[in-house]
């Protein structure tokens, strides 16, 4: 499995394949399991229907590493639709974007010029959450994620357990009370950046969502998610919760759409805060991938619908 992951996470940047992968019709039937449609309508439909089961979502246009202002400002403009939407509609929606699609390639200052625009126009009492990307961006994400806390304490972050550095991070960003989602992290990273192996992410997740929620029980931080499909993860979680009287309306927990389905019913039937990341877009190539790579199985998925007539 660790052999598959890393060629998934090969692949997932191989411009060939983004270039002419999504051209199979086989691929895209795939990839309808993970996303509702190319659409901000599509999505904004699945999230209809997400919370007539009491399951809120988080919507991400699919986009990294934009090389052109213009194309930058464009995405901005976007986002700035879709919370116009969600407002008029009055969906329990939020939204979640990624600095590279903003311009942080470009310039840091500019990306956050376009990153406080959309924090701007964020319901107070929602979230704009920040995602994060490969761990060369790491430290450029929580800069400009600090700088908008500051500004913005609604903002947040998302941390990825699978980085050894992931423990300092949340320690810093305590005293500002920021809001965090919490992952395991789906990029190709060195031995020397992050865990290789599943079982000590699993334990260093499970001591990073600990601190978490026992800094959200003491007012340290405004709102804790955890974004993991880990069943077994999420149940050992509930329990510590449970055990450390933590109340279910404040534990909450974010997955994919389409992934772990039952579970994110359950979660919401029993109390506990539950959310979707509904991704949509056209650029879904290596974001696609990535979720193949957390979670090779799905490759047998994939298989089915090449031969689904």
């Amino acid at each position: 499995m660790a052999l598959m992951r890393s060629i998934l996470l090969a692949a997932s940047q191989n411009t060939w394949l983004r270039e002419n992968a999504v051209n199979y019709p086989f691929v895209r039937r795939s990839v309808s399991r993970f996303m509702p449609g190319e659409s901000l309508d599509a999505a904004m439909e699945a999230a209809r229907g997400l919370e007539q089961k009491k399951i809120a979502s988080v919507f991400t246009n699919l986009g990294e590493n934009v090389k052109d202002r213009a194309e930058a400002s464009q995405v901005t403009e976007h986002y700035l639709e879709v919370l116009r939407r969600i407002r008029e509609s009055g969906l329990n929606a939020e939204v979640s974007v990624k600095l590279t699609q903003l311009g942080l390639d470009l310039s840091p200052d500019f990306c956050f010029e376009n990153l406080d625009r959309i924090i701007a126009q964020e319901k107070k009492n929602a979230i704009a959450w920040v995602d994060m990307e490969a761990s060369p961006y790491v430290d450029a994400t929580l800069d400009l994620y600090k700088r908008a806390l500051a500004k913005y304490p609604n903002t947040g972050i998302c941390l990825q357990a699978y980085l050894y550095r992931a423990q300092k991070d949340v320690e810093e960003l305590l005293p500002q009370r920021p809001s965090i989602r919490l992952v395991k992290g789906a990029y190709k990273e060195p031995p020397e950046v992050a865990y290789p192996k599943k079982q000590d992410v699993d334990e260093n997740y499970f001591t990073l969502a600990s601190t978490m929620m026992a800094a959200q029980a003491a007012g340290r931080c405004r709102r804790a998610a955890y974004g993991t499909h880990d069943v077994k993860l999420i149940r050992r979680l509930t329990e510590h919760a449970a055990q450390s009287g933590f109340p279910r309306s404040n534990f909450e927990v974010q997955m994919l759409y389409g992934i772990q389905r039952e579970e994110q019913e359950r979660l919401a039937r029993e109390g506990y805060r539950s959310g979707v990341l509904v991704a949509y877009g056209t650029y879904w190539y290596p974001w696609f991938v990535r979720r193949l790579a957390e979670r090779p199985a799905n490759l047998w998925f994939m298989a089915r619908n090449l031969f689904a007539s």
